[in-house]
């Protein structure tokens, strides 16, 4: 590669030399987001209750090249979000960005026959563990006078869907607190955004048509021709939407909800 061919391939990383803290990266959106962010030139701060899979991750994207860090969080305790975003700033000095990735799903069922617990359970993941992490990195985005912030949310905010009403009212709670954020930390160069994501394929869907044996073919099938693009996205290119949030490309942005569900979220 010519000096001239390697100067525009390293401008095309838009995360370049960014801290980017990902909560949640076990198999699915969040990891997926950690392996993404790296090869754009990110430092990954790579996050989750197990340790073995994040040490997983970040080993895969040091031997790609890449530098990241795990470290082992459980957003439902205060002083972990802490130690996580200080990890960030005693490895690398800085936090440009942190995604909100880490959910809790309640078992499927009609809402009227959730368990109550599992639903405060999923309050306490997706919404005020999100919120921690806001709290825990806000410190150091506010000195810096920049940060971005990336929700992840649902489809089901926008339109109900079987058996994911507890897990829609965690998310609906997370969608608001991205406005709220938004309109708090803008004085102070922080963005706060939600990309609202549905049917994706990757580990999570791939284990669930595991189940359904010789229906799985026809389930996808099905599925994907529900949603306008005709194919169920997968992971890896939902994730993009999250970098672009997180890149100086959206310095504009913020309070925003992104779809990023292959247009489902207008289908009938």
């Amino acid at each position: 590669m010519t000096a001239d061919a390697a100067h525009i391939w390293e401008r095309k990383m838009i995360l370049k030399d960014k801290v980017i803290i990902v909560t949640g990266a076990g198999p699915g959106m969040g990891q997926a987001a950690c392996k993404g962010a790296a090869r754009e030139g990110a430092k990954v701060v790579v996050t989750a209750r197990s340790k073995q899979a994040i040490e997983e991750v970040a080993q895969e994207i040091v031997a790609a090249g890449g530098e990241a860090i795990a470290v082992p969080l459980d957003v439902t305790d205060m002083d972990q979000c802490r130690a996580a975003a200080k990890a960030a700033v005693d490895k690398w000095g800085r936090i440009d960005g942190l995604v909100n990735s880490a959910y809790y799903h309640p078992d499927w069922a009609p809402l009227i026959e959730h368990d109550v617990d599992q639903v405060l359970r999923a309050f306490d993941v997706g919404a005020a563990g999100a919120l921690r992490m806001c709290m825990a990195v806000y410190p150091t985005m506010k000195a810096q006078g920049a940060g971005s912030i990336v929700n992840i949310s649902t489809l089901c905010t926008r339109k109900p869907m079987p058996g994911e009403g507890g897990y829609g009212m965690a998310k609906g709670a997370l969608n608001h607190m991205t406005r709220h954020l938004a309109v708090e930390f803008g004085g102070s160069g922080i963005r706060v955004n939600t990309a609202l994501m549905g049917w994706m394929m990757g580990a999570p869907l791939e284990g669930f048509m595991e189940t359904l044996g010789k229906g799985a073919e026809a389930f996808r099938k099905q599925r994907a021709s529900e949603i306008p693009v005709g194919h169920i996205p997968p992971d890896a290119d939902c994730a993009k939407a999250v970098y672009f949030l997180l890149s100086d490309y959206s310095s504009e942005v913020t309070g925003a909800m992104l779809d990023v569900n292959g247009g489902d979220w207008v289908a009938a």
